[in-house]
């Protein structure tokens, strides 16, 4: 335990050596555990490695007092339950999808024609916003990328990638809120 936290204070100071001593430690073991809990060992697997990704990107604000094992265990198993509960939320999305296919598409032509208004407003919407944030959003909703992919590929933090995703997300609604009123006068 005590060897741990001296471990993990060097991985604070930016030490990859420790950081590779700390991830060749418990990488097996938090792999197994996270795999008893979604029951795929590729999912398993890659909850662990964002997990030690996460470690290394925010190395210097994470604070462990007592023990670096409890802490990878109860890191695993909340990235887990998350990762759980995005599956369900995610299942009851496309079954509600599956169970109404003639509602997602305009019925009649002065629909259709609604409906490409309505496309093109949130396509112009989309280039209005800063580019930074329109390629996150566009990576996180067309792409279906992660907050975490994101972060890694644009070198920014998750919070930042959050702040975005809000941001654009209000301009939109902002945006589509105009085309309503629009169409009401």
């Amino acid at each position: 335990m005590f060897n741990d936290l001296r471990i993990f204070n060097k991985v604070k100071e930016g030490d990859i050596e420790a950081f590779e001593v700390l991830f060749r430690r418990y990488y097996e073991p938090l792999c197994r555990y996270a795999c008893r809990l979604v029951e795929d060992t590729n999912v398993a697997e890659e909850v662990v490695q964002e997990l030690f990704y996460k470690i290394w990107k925010e190395r210097k604000e994470l604070q462990i007092f007592l023990s670096v094992k409890s802490y990878l265990y109860s890191a695993i198993r909340n990235q887990a339950l998350l990762h759980l509960e995005h599956l369900q939320v995610t299942g009851r999305y496309q079954e509600k999808i599956k169970s109404r296919p003639e509602e997602s598409m305009p019925a009649t032509p002065a629909e259709q024609l609604e409906y490409n208004e309505l496309q093109q407003y949130i396509e112009g919407a989309l280039e209005r916003l800063p580019e930074r944030r329109r390629k996150i959003f566009c990576m996180n909703r067309y792409e279906g990328k992660k907050y975490t992919e994101i972060a890694g590929e644009l070198s920014l933090s998750v919070k930042t990638v959050e702040a975005e995703i809000s941001k654009a997300l209000r301009e939109l609604k902002k945006g589509i809120g105009n085309y309503v009123d629009n169409k009401l006068i």
